[in-house]
């Protein structure tokens, strides 16, 4: 009997302790992930809905800021800086906050995501941009506070906030023409010294053909901006080469070059490499 409510103990604490209640969110979250040209943008927010209450002017009272959603910060990120409404808000993440008014509402990209809700104390050092827009009267009813990506095109599209009879529209262009541009240059060029070195490394650590991996590691090299280092872990590279093909004199030199760009850098880890390698290289 002992047994069985010892048993029956251990069976009631794991039930308590596996229970979880799930009740649904009065506003569920809602995420948005859209590509516009070749700039990413991201949204995460909560979508509260009207249930019979009048919103704006009431439930979201006209000339307060608002946190443009429920529970915490709605978030909107973008990958590329992007321009509004003339002004350039760089590339990162922002709190989207808004001041509705009957007649024109202010949008608010704000520095500061980890808010409850609004900010504690506005700083105003963390507006870093705002801009104002008119409403547009709508013909039917959202029930949901939703935002939206609309009307895609290469170089734009807009932000769109509606619920109830309103919506408003906020228009962003994006850097498409420009990172096409850079994006076909840097193709028609040729390989970048980047890639030269992890071609000259893969085939390095999969023993295939050196001498393919020689040129490439040299066309790394040559790749160096004028006046610049050659990097230290590119000649690392190279020497590894040299050594694997026979070329241990011609590995230690590019190894002594390699130390000595990693002595520049204090990158103590490259320097023992370097040590240790020059040492074995020269017992052979």
């Amino acid at each position: 009997m002992k047994k069985l409510l010892i048993a029956g103990a251990i069976m009631l604490g794991c039930l308590t302790t596996n229970a979880q209640v799930q009740t649904p969110m009065a506003s569920p979250s809602a995420k948005i992930e859209q590509t516009v040209g070749l700039t990413n943008v991201k949204i995460d927010y909560s979508r509260p809905s009207a249930r019979g209450r009048s919103v704006y002017g009431e439930l979201v009272p006209f000339g307060k800021l608002w946190r443009t959603g429920a529970n915490t910060n709605t978030v909107i990120a973008f990958s590329d800086d992007v321009v509004i409404d003339g002004k350039t808000l760089p590339k990162g993440e922002y709190a989207l906050y808004t001041l509705p008014k009957a007649d024109s509402w202010d949008i608010i990209f704000y520095g500061d995501t980890h808010n409850w809700g609004l900010p504690e104390k506005w700083d105003e050092k963390k507006e870093v941009l705002r801009t104002s827009v008119k409403p547009e009267f709508l013909p039917k009813n959202i029930e949901t506070f939703t935002i939206n990506i609309a009307d895609l095109d290469n170089d734009f599209a807009n932000l769109e906030l509606s619920w109830e009879r309103t919506k408003v529209t906020l228009k962003f262009v994006v850097p498409t023409k420009e990172k096409a541009i850079e994006s076909i240059e840097t193709a028609m060029a040729g390989p970048s010294a980047g890639d030269y070195f992890s071609a000259a490394q893969y085939y390095y650590q999969s023993n295939a053909d050196m001498n393919k991996a020689l040129d490439w590691i040299n066309n790394s090299i040559a790749k160096t901006p004028s006046g610049q280092d050659v990097p230290f872990y590119i000649l690392r590279q190279k020497s590894l080469i040299q050594a694997k093909m026979g070329d241990k004199k011609g590995a230690i030199e590019t190894a002594k070059q390699s130390l000595a760009g990693a002595e520049k850098a204090n990158n103590y880890d490259y320097v023992k490499m370097n040590k240790d390698s020059i040492l074995e290289w020269s017992r052979k």
